[in-house]
């Protein structure tokens, strides 16, 4: 599935450009609660390939994970937080520097040591034994450029996933989900006036939009040891531009394990 549906889209994790990191990690379990927490290095520029040593700029992250039976099924409510601490720019000191100096905003001219915190609400629940849905909330501190991952500071998602055993296809899924993803007042105004980021920035912003996906997929089991799926992506506003778009997405993928 596409990434922003994989992960919350607000969730600016630790990662350098490869999607590589180290750290430390730990979870505690009692009964139907579970507690994470983690501490993550950070790379040496913005989503640049190489890590900072010694956790000079770093992510703390902490959820709290909750078991339940809800009219008889299972499911999953998740929290979590996370705080990254580097050196970072933010989107108005970037966009005032460039305008008393006639350029385009550049985020490498502004950065200093500063943290950027996030909060996410995730939630799983089975309906029947065959159907499941999702739902996942996330927001970040917007004034700031976002570090590793991408320009989204909120994010709503929901999705199901159903079970091909209606039409005798038991180990089969079908599945679709809904992804809305928004940008700050700040970063809006980065962007339109010629800022670049990690994924977007073609030098004006005129006319913004939320960022709105709809994904459709369905993977089959062929044999005992291949798969394949097929995924559909409808994107409109893409990089929150309404004069683009919408945009369709064609996906494969064969899967094989020996």
């Amino acid at each position: 599935m596409i990434r922003r549906i994989i992960d919350s889209g607000a969730f600016d994790y630790a990662a350098d450009a490869w999607g590589y990191s180290y750290g430390i990690a730990g979870e505690w379990t009692q009964g139907l609660w579970t507690l994470r927490a983690g501490l993550f290095d950070l790379s040496r520029v913005p989503n640049t390939t190489r890590l900072v040593r010694g956790f000079g700029q770093y992510e703390l992250v902490v959820e709290g994970e909750e078991r339940h039976s809800w009219w008889g099924r299972g499911g999953k409510l998740k929290l979590l937080a996370f705080l990254n601490r580097g050196r970072m720019g933010s989107y108005n000191d970037a966009v005032n520097l460039a305008l008393s100096t006639h350029t385009a905003p550049d985020m490498a001219l502004v950065r200093k040591p500063a943290s950027r915190p996030g909060f996410i609400v995730n939630l799983e629940q089975a309906i029947d034994d065959d159907l499941g849905l999702f739902l996942r909330a996330s927001l970040n501190d917007g004034s700031k450029e976002a570090f590793e991952f991408t320009e989204i500071n909120r994010s709503l998602a929901a999705g199901l996933s159903l079970k091909g055993r209606a039409w005798n296809r038991g180990e089969d899924t079908v599945g679709v989900a809904l992804v809305v993803n928004g940008m700050s007042d700040s970063a809006r105004r980065y962007f339109a006036d010629g800022g670049l980021g990690i994924l977007i920035g073609d030098g004006q912003l005129p006319h913004y939009g939320p960022e709105e996906i709809i994904e459709a997929y369905y993977s089959a089991k062929l044999t005992s040891w291949l798969g394949a799926g097929a995924d559909y992506q409808w994107i409109d506003n893409p990089a929150y531009n309404r004069d683009r778009g919408p945009v369709s997405v064609l996906g494969a993928r064969l899967h094989a394990e020996f």
